[in-house]
C-alpha cells in the first residue's frame, strides 16, 4: 500500500486555481488510463484524488510490480502534457459534474454550510462560474508548472515495497 499527499498552497488561493487543479487531476487520470491498464488487469489499484489541499495518490495491491505503477504515475505527473481536445473534453465533463452538484439541494446546502464554517473556502457556485467563464490552455499549463514548483509531500508506504 502506498499513499502520497502532494500538498500545495497554490490550490486554495482562488476558485480558478481549484478548477484548474480539478482539471489537471482529471486529465492526469485520463492520460494514465491506457498505460496503467495492465496494472489494472494484474489487480493493482491506483486512485488519484483531488483533495482540498493537494493531490492524493493511492496505490495498492499484492505484487512486486507495485513500485513500477507508482513510478508510472509519478512520470506522467512530472511530464504532464495534454491536447486541446482532451482539455475541452475534461472541462465539459467538469461543467456537468459541477452542475449536477449544484442542482441537488442537499449537496448545495452542505456546500453553503461549509462555506460559512470554513475560512477561505470557495463555493461550488464560484467554481462553476469560473468554469463557465472559460479556462485557457495556457492558464492550465501555467498552473501545473506553478503547482509542481510549490509542493510539499507526505507519504506512507506499507508492506514489502523494497524487495
Amino acid at each position: 500500500y502506498v499513499r502520497f499527499h502532494l500538498i500545495s498552497p497554490l490550490i486554495q488561493q482562488s476558485a480558478e486555481n481549484i478548477v484548474l487543479f480539478d482539471t489537471f487531476v482529471n486529465i492526469l487520470s485520463h492520460n494514465l488510463g491506457e498505460p496503467a491498464y495492465e496494472a489494472d488487469v494484474a489487480q493493482l489499484e491506483y486512485k488519484l484524488v483531488a483533495g482540498e489541499y493537494g493531490l492524493v495518490i493511492r496505490v495498492k495491491g499484492f505484487n512486486h510490480k507495485l513500485p513500477l505503477l507508482f513510478q508510472l504515475i509519478i512520470d506522467y505527473l512530472s511530464d504532464f502534457s495534454f491536447t486541446p481536445a482532451v482539455f475541452e473534453m475534461i472541462t465539459e465533463q467538469l461543467k456537468k459534474t459541477y452542475y449536477n452538484i449544484l442542482i441537488k439541494p442537499e449537496t448545495l446546502a452542505k456546500d453553503v454550510r461549509l462555506l460559512i464554517l470554513e475560512h477561505g473556502r470557495w463555493s461550488m457556485i464560484d467554481k462553476y462560474q469560473t468554469l463557465m467563464n472559460g479556462l485557457s490552455i495556457e492558464s492550465l499549463s501555467n498552473f501545473v508548472r506553478a503547482f509542481k514548483s510549490q509542493l510539499f509531500v507526505e507519504g506512507l508506504v506499507q508492506g514489502n515495497f523494497t524487495s
